[in-house]
């Protein structure tokens, strides 16, 4: 029995003190002092959203629109029509100017009309266009489909006389110049095929005629560019080149 008693003794004995217990106490109380002080910090903030909700609030207040759609301002909008009020018209935009092709309209129409060289200067391919689908279209309605060939005379036809006025003019001349040129002398010529419609241009009425034309278109276009590149005692330099293509023209309307 006395071993019995001194192996409970032994069993049950433990290291464990009271100092230890202090220990452990003290180190309690200053994790749980640590708590409090944190929380008394916490709850003297005021919490994150209690600053987004009164951000909010006063956004709130301060917008007097709806969702997605934006205030009304009265400057904004009279800013826009006095821009749109500023712009210039689409046609001039896009190099339209309808004055320009009647001045030189009635320029080529009466070659004893001085030409303005400023204007005859412009690139301008509105009339020439126009001009080319009307001959095409009256050789079509005498019977002739010429679409191709008269293209094709005037772009080769362009690219010579380009040539040739860089090398008689001092300043120079731009292809869409000689273009424009060309295109708007083209009128007369759109007056003799018309003519072939209505009578046969195969005898000496439509030979004379056609002569006359090509001198017209000739004398129209070296005036007009002695006029733009102030080529003054050039007029039948230029006019010579000019005559043989518009030449062309007239054999393709007549034969």
């Amino acid at each position: 029995m006395s071993n019995f008693e001194q192996f409970q003794v032994d069993f049950y004995q433990s290291n464990y003190t009271i100092d230890d217990q202090e220990e452990g106490y003290n180190s309690y109380a200053s994790k749980e002092s640590l708590c409090r002080s944190k929380k008394s910090q916490t709850g003297d903030q005021p919490p994150a959203g209690a600053f987004a909700s009164s951000e909010i609030l006063l956004s709130s207040q301060s917008y007097t629109g709806q969702i997605l759609q934006p205030t009304y301002s009265p400057n904004t909008h009279l800013g826009y029509m006095d821009g749109f009020d500023e712009e210039p018209p689409l046609l001039e935009e896009l190099g339209i100017n309808f004055e320009h092709i009647w001045q030189k309209t009635l320029t080529v129409l009466n070659p004893m009309k001085p030409a303005d060289g400023s204007i005859m200067n412009e690139t301008d391919l509105t009339g020439p266009i126009i001009f080319c689908l009307a001959l095409g279209a009256t050789l079509l309605l005498a019977g002739k489909v010429h679409f191709g060939y008269v293209y094709g005379i005037s772009a080769i036809g362009c690219l010579a006389m380009h040539a040739l006025l860089n090398l008689m003019s001092v300043p120079g001349v731009s292809h869409g110049c000689v273009a424009s040129v060309l295109g708007y002398c083209l009128l007369p010529m759109v007056i003799l095929s018309s003519s072939a419609v209505l009578f046969s241009l195969q005898g000496i009425p439509g030979t004379v005629l056609a002569l006359f034309i090509i001198g017209w278109c000739s004398l129209s276009a070296s005036k007009i560019f002695t006029s733009a590149l102030a080529m003054e005692g050039q007029q039948l330099l230029i006019a010579y080149p000019c005559a043989l293509l518009y030449g062309l023209f007239a054999l393709l309307t007549v034969f």
